[in-house]
Formats: C-alpha cells, sequence, structure tokens
C-alpha cells in the first residue's frame, strides 16, 4: 500500500485507517491507480485531493453496503446522493463536484476495463438557479472613481496606484487574481490593450478604456520609484516593493467607497460584474463579451443578459410593427 507521503492526497490518518479495513482497501486501490494516472497527466495536487475526497465518500458508502464498484448502479448511486444531501447535509455545489469526480472515475474504470457501466451516464442533479450578480449604477461607479485625491501626499499618491487598478478591473473586467497577476510586459498602454492569464492559464488579450490607460500612466512613475529589486509585478505595494495581493485590493476598494460615501458594499468583482452588465447593455454582443471576461461556457455569460424592464418596453416600441397607435388613428 503507497504511504500519504507518496500520495499526498491520502492523509497519514486515512492510511493507518486503510490498513485496518480491507473492504475499504480494496475499494480504493483502483482509485489510487487512476489518481496516479491523473498526476502523471499533471493535474494539480488540489484536483486530486478533491477528486479522491468525492470518490474515496461514495467508497465508505459502498462498503457500508458490502458492495463493490461493479456493484453500483443507477439506484445505489442515487441512494448515495439522497443520503449526502439530506443526512450529511451537504450543499449541492459540493454534491456536484463528488458527482463530476465519481463520474470522471467511472469513465477511467470502463477504459481500463474494470467496469462496463458508467451509473452516472444520464444523471444529473437540478441545479439551483444562479442568483444575479450585484451591480452598481454609472453614477456610483463615477463617485467611486472621480473622487478627489486625498489631501495627504501618502495617501494621494497610494489613490494613484489605487484608481489604476479600479479603473482597470472596470475597463476590462478583470479577476482580482488577474489583476494582481499582471507583469509590465501585460500592458501594452500604446495599443490599449492587457494580456491576462486567466483560469485554466489561458491567456487572452482584453481592451483598455482611455481613462484606465490614463491613471495607469500616472501611476507608473510612482511604482518604478516603490519596486525593490527586479520585481516585474504592475502593481506594488508602497511599503513593501512588492507585487500587491488580492486582500489588499480588496481593502484599498472598501477605504475608496468608504471616503467617496458610497454605503453599498464593495468589492473587485463587483466591478467586473458592472462592466460585463454595462458592455451587454451597450453592445449585446454576448459572444464578445464572453471573450473578454474569459468564460468557457457562455451561460455563465448569459447571467448578464438581464435589462430592465423600461429598456425592454423601448426596444419593444421601436420595433414591433403593431407596438403602438398609428398618430392619425382616429378612435
Amino acid at each position: 500500500m503507497s504511504t500519504a507521503n507518496s500520495q499526498p492526497w491520502i492523509t497519514t490518518d486515512l492510511a493507518n485507517t486503510l490498513e485496518l479495513d480491507t473492504e475499504l482497501n480494496n475499494l480504493l486501490i483502483p482509485v489510487n491507480r487512476w489518481l496516479s494516472t491523473l498526476k502523471v497527466r499533471n493535474h494539480s495536487e488540489h484536483t486530486l485531493s478533491a477528486y479522491f475526497s468525492g470518490v474515496n465518500q461514495l467508497a465508505l458508502f459502498l462498503r457500508g453496503k458490502r458492495l463493490t464498484w461493479t456493484r453500483c448502479d443507477k439506484r445505489q448511486l442515487a441512494q448515495y446522493i439522497s443520503f449526502r444531501l439530506d443526512e450529511d447535509k451537504l450543499a449541492l455545489a459540493s454534491v456536484q463536484q463528488e458527482l463530476s469526480a465519481i463520474r470522471h472515475f467511472y469513465g477511467w474504470l470502463i477504459e481500463e476495463g474494470l467496469a462496463r457501466i458508467n451509473p452516472t451516464t444520464g444523471y444529473q442533479l437540478k441545479r439551483s438557479p444562479r442568483p444575479l450578480p450585484s451591480i452598481a449604477d454609472i453614477d456610483m461607479l463615477t463617485q467611486l472613481l472621480d473622487q478627489p485625491a486625498p489631501d495627504t501626499p501618502e495617501q494621494a499618491r497610494l489613490w494613484l496606484r489605487d484608481k489604476a487598478m479600479f479603473e482597470l478591473l472596470y475597463s476590462s473586467g478583470l479577476r482580482v487574481g488577474e489583476l494582481v497577476a499582471l507583469n509590465m510586459t501585460d500592458i501594452d498602454l500604446s495599443d490599449l490593450r492587457v494580456r491576462v492569464t486567466g483560469k485554466g492559464n489561458k491567456t487572452r488579450l482584453v481592451p483598455i478604456g482611455a481613462k484606465a490607460s490614463d491613471a495607469i500612466r500616472r501611476y507608473l512613475p510612482h511604482r518604478n520609484l516603490w519596486v525593490e529589486q527586479v520585481d516585474s509585478a504592475l502593481f506594488i505595494s508602497e511599503k513593501l516593493g512588492t507585487r500587491l495581493s488580492t486582500r489588499a485590493v480588496q481593502q484599498r476598494l472598501k477605504v475608496a467607497a468608504l471616503r467617496a460615501g458610497i454605503a453599498q458594499n464593495m468589492y473587485p468583482h463587483l466591478l467586473r460584474h458592472c462592466f460585463a452588465s454595462h458592455m451587454l447593455s451597450g453592445s449585446g454582443d454576448l459572444r464578445a463579451v464572453q471573450e473578454m471576461l474569459g468564460h468557457s461556457d457562455i451561460s455563465t455569460t448569459q447571467i448578464y443578459t438581464h435589462v430592465d424592464f423600461a429598456k425592454l418596453t423601448q426596444v419593444y416600441d421601436r420595433a414591433h410593427p403593431r407596438a403602438s397607435h398609428p398618430q392619425n388613428e382616429i378612435e
């Protein structure tokens, strides 16, 4: 049996338990082979741990019923899912993740000739409706971004950097993690574009607005004074001279909102929501906004397609041939 040290997704306590539990050990032997295969394919340790956690819970369930992987059918799977939701009180999203791990594992078992049927085939949990993101209106963003600089020189310098960050978040729809990961070489102020490395290490090019570009230009002289050694980060901590953290950006946005007299809770992802909503409202080009946001699935972008009823009515009145009465109509 492999130890926890050789396979990080297995804890020491679990490894000790496996030595005492032959039935569970037999169930997990193919799981360990599967995870080892995924590790060779460069899956992250975080992914391997998540996969192991999901499949291990089903293994425990099957051991309790004295079943093997090949004797787990759709009925047994449904019982397991119900148990996780009703007895273990797991959130629907967490059960979805477990089901995804189980689906991948059974796919591997079939590839290896260790199983003939995947009980997850055609099995789907009903998704809960995705909540619409909060959106700040344009007036509130203007209140935040166009506020006067603080009175003290030190705070005024920090505001130049903070304004550049917030303008870029709203201008280009970046995630806060993408923002702090930016290097100097990722920004092209002459062509007004930024190269962003998003989820899955995928890169995309996104336009930069004129206001964001101007704010970055005003910040750069201070950045060059603050930077320590040869740090390539675009956004630098004045005190440390190194790359800013996501936590620092979150805190600075709350400070700026408070100083601007904004009561609404402001957080970096809200600026990304505003970018998406305002871009869709102005253009209606869902595919273009999907590309700029870096969404792999267009359904994620579609949550921003809600519009207020007044605008909907205006569009209807302009477009539908029988929406309004002719001006010369006599009652």
